[in-house]
């Protein structure tokens, strides 16, 4: 059975990144945006992240668990580097905080939401609405489908 008092969140890494989490038995969500401005170098995108990882922690309180949806096809380069840099940020900021961590392939994130590994993003938008979350971006609704997933595997265990 799954422990309720534990702190698990989700993230859909990208430019906009996608979040959820699980605290004392309460689900939150909710979508950043990872852009440097227009004078700030490419490194601005990490720093900018990890801020917001020691923001959001310090909101949630200690993170037992960190999931993260594991991409491994992109749309273009540049997607793909950002990708490895927040992910790269991320598991060294999960080491730095001796808090766990997971990627889970989007096949089996979009299986588990919708009982299709390829689901469109308005598929996986409305199956996490029909879960009773006010969903607003797709990436959200990602990092919704992930943390169902990591709760219903922590509740097998």
């Amino acid at each position: 059975m799954s422990d309720t008092s534990e702190t698990i969140l989700a993230l859909d890494l990208g430019t906009t990144t996608g979040w959820a989490s699980r605290t004392q038995g309460t689900v939150a969500h909710g979508w950043a945006k990872f852009q440097p401005g227009r004078y700030q170098g490419g490194g601005m995108r990490y720093l900018l992240f990890k801020r917001w990882l020691s923001e959001l922690k310090g909101g949630l309180g200690e993170i037992q668990l960190v999931y993260f949806e594991e991409v491994r096809r992109h749309a273009s380069t540049d997607s793909a580097h950002v990708y490895g840099g927040l992910m790269a940020t991320l598991t060294s900021w999960c080491e730095h905080h001796n808090i766990a961590y997971s990627g889970v392939p989007v096949g089996t994130i979009k299986k588990h939401a919708t009982g299709k590994g390829n689901a469109s993003k308005p598929e996986i938008i409305a199956a996490m609405r029909a879960k009773g979350h006010a969903v607003t971006d797709d990436n959200e609704a990602d990092a919704l489908a992930l943390l169902h997933w990591a709760l219903e595997q922590q509740a097998c265990t």
